[in-house]
């Protein structure tokens, strides 16, 4: 089992979003150099290429010894296994024919490169140093013996991302394709989640709340309005980000219901969380009903928020139950409280990819 925390190798890792590239190298799970931040240029294959070279050479030259592999993210269904990128690549339109772009990079820089999705290292980073053991951590503390070794990890950006970690392994899935495209927007028959909780539907829905359809904002700007710290419409944009958190918490609802895990959030639009948190809890704690008519809870497990305190104190310490072994005087205690919790990320979407990145590299090359 290889400590992450201690090994010596050097990978250079790069977050890749539809806006920005994310550049850095990490070293015993750390950051070593400044991570160098460049535009992704998502809809221009040439000038996306030169940019990737340009960072990972920058990053390279501020090292002092040669960096082991190339390991980093890339958002959308692909084949990664072989570095191959292409298909229904929403926000980089320049990839969709196909782009070998893991051999590109091997043959420019001499040196191994794997390519998996950005939602998947997501949520490997946060289950191998972020929100997993943090929360298994504080169980072990409060004296439970329940633990964790599921997690469904959620970016919000430029597109809506998922990832999975099952059984304490990151989920690749057989096809490299754990994604999005076909969990529902509900209430919008054929249309996908992610039209509902992505830059473009906050821009959208600030649109149609304030009445002005060509306001020409951008999301920091209409967090700006909903704090009071910019003119507009403030009830409009704190109305947009709540309609994305409903939207948020549909679509975690349809999968936690599948992976019975703990549910981490994290990428650049979740610093508008605290205008989303509330209509998420909200749909995740809401009812659906039997053919005639029956309530039931939306979800078998009991939902906590993991960053408000009041309820972390109530998720550590669970139900205990004591029961007689059947014709025995014997008892049995156990926590019969099925719960599972959500939290925003606390060490960064771009901090849990990097990591999730770096051990996977890690893997790789020890085999």
């Amino acid at each position: 089992m290889i400590n992450y925390s201690t090994d010596p190798r050097i990978i250079l890792t790069l977050d890749t979003g539809g806006t920005n590239m994310v550049f850095g190298a990490m070293q015993r799970g750390e950051f070593i150099v400044e991570p160098l931040t460049l535009p992704a240029h998502a809809d221009d294959l040439d000038l996306c290429l030169q940019t990737m070279v340009e960072g990972f050479r920058t990053i390279i030259d501020q090292l002092e010894e040669r960096p082991a592999a190339i390991s980093f993210a890339f958002p959308g269904p692909a084949d990664y296994p072989n570095g191959i990128i292409g298909g229904q690549l929403l926000n980089f339109p320049a990839f969709r024919e196909g782009v070998a772009l893991g051999p590109y990079l091997k043959k420019k820089f001499s040196m191994p490169v794997y390519i998996n999705n950005d939602g998947d290292l997501y949520a490997y980073g946060e289950a191998l140093g972020g929100l997993l053991p943090e929360i298994n951590e504080m169980l072990d503390e409060s004296g439970s013996r329940k633990r964790y070794r599921n997690l469904l990890g959620f970016t919000l950006g430029t597109g809506l991302g998922i990832g999975m970690v099952v059984n304490g392994e990151l989920n690749r899935g057989d096809n490299s394709c754990i994604e999005m495209f076909s969990i529902p927007y509900l209430g919008h028959e054929g249309v996908f989640a992610e039209e509902g909780a992505s830059i473009r539907a906050v821009k959208r829905v600030y649109g149609e709340l304030s009445g002005n359809p060509d306001h020409g904002l951008e999301p920091v700007e209409i967090f700006e309005i909903a704090e009071g710290t910019r003119e507009g419409d403030a009830e409009a944009a704190k109305g947009a980000f709540a309609q994305m958190g409903k939207v948020l918490g549909d679509t975690i609802a349809m999968t936690v219901s599948i992976t019975d895990g703990l549910v981490v959030i994290g990428g650049g639009l979740s610093g508008a969380y605290k205008y989303m948190k509330d209509a998420m809890f909200e749909s995740l704690r809401g009812k659906m009903q039997r053919m005639n008519g029956e309530p039931i809870s939306k979800l078998a497990s009991k939902v906590y928020d993991l960053d408000n305190p009041n309820e972390l104190r109530q998720f550590l310490k669970g139900e205990q139950k004591s029961i007689k072994i059947y014709n025995s005087e014997i008892e049995v205690t156990y926590d019969p409280q099925k719960r599972i919790g959500v939290a925003l990320s606390k060490i960064g979407a771009n901090k849990a990819v990097s990591l999730g990145a770096y051990t996977f590299a890690l893997h790789q090359l020890s085999r």
